[in-house]
């Protein structure tokens, strides 16, 4: 379980502080899928870039299964159980894919078992399983192998940063069978096929909280909301 305590960010613009982050307050369940949605520069992926340690909140305290892990670095929280999937995936050349498997999962994996991580995304494992990642593959296929090296990692809480970014419509349907409920997910998404997956939906509005409850009342909320503004135009 994550908790965020009295979050707050803020960042120099000009001569003044503007504020990203104001005063958020939430609790990511275990055994949920929790989506975070809201318009472009809401703050989503800051939101999640302070839960992995990738910036520090200028004040808040996170928490983990109870431990305080506000000073915490990624490493540090990456080892309690805390695992993130970039929106762009970084690339390493002169690296296969299977070893980059069994960095992730920390074990060397038999080939069958590495190709698992690849066919639950979507992707054929034997054409992949030995080429390097790098810049020869497409975007879409550096994120779905990005994916699979995010579910080998095995976190107690794994986070998606618009995991349908860059992802042909025949995987995206698969997105939604990478989810199981034994751990907490938190997925940051626009696409109303994934918030449909979410059992909650936290709704961020210009660095706050606007929204947050069960995915289907949040979604009906959010399209009464978004008719109400076609109407007044």
């Amino acid at each position: 379980m994550i908790e965020l305590k009295h979050i707050y960010y803020t960042i120099k613009d000009g001569d003044k502080e503007k504020t990203i982050l104001n005063d958020v307050n939430c609790i990511f369940l275990d055994n949920c899928i929790t989506a975070i949605t809201g318009q472009n520069g809401s703050g989503k992926s800051t939101l999640t870039k302070i839960i992995i340690g990738i910036i520090s909140p200028t004040s808040g305290k996170i928490y983990f299964n109870g431990k305080d892990i506000t000073n915490l670095s990624i490493d540090e929280r990456a080892r309690l159980g805390i695992t993130y999937a970039f929106q762009q995936p970084i690339t390493f050349s002169g690296i296969t894919i299977k070893e980059l498997i069994d960095i992730a999962s920390k074990e060397d994996n038999s080939i069958p078992k590495a190709c698992e991580y690849l066919s639950r995304v979507g992707i054929c494992a034997k054409d992949y399983i030995s080429r390097e990642f790098d810049k020869t593959l497409s975007g879409g296929e550096q994120k779905r192998i990005e994916l699979a090296l995010t579910l080998a990692k095995k976190g107690e809480c794994i986070i998606f940063d618009e995991p349908e970014a860059g992802i042909d419509l025949w995987s995206f349907d698969r997105l939604n069978d990478l989810f199981e409920k034994n751990i907490c997910y938190i997925v940051v998404s626009h696409q109303t096929q994934l918030l449909k997956r979410a059992d909650k939906i936290l709704v961020l509005d210009d660095g706050k909280i606007s929204a947050y409850g069960d995915s289907k009342d949040i979604i009906s909320h959010l399209q009464s909301y978004q008719c109400k503004r076609v109407g007044e135009d």
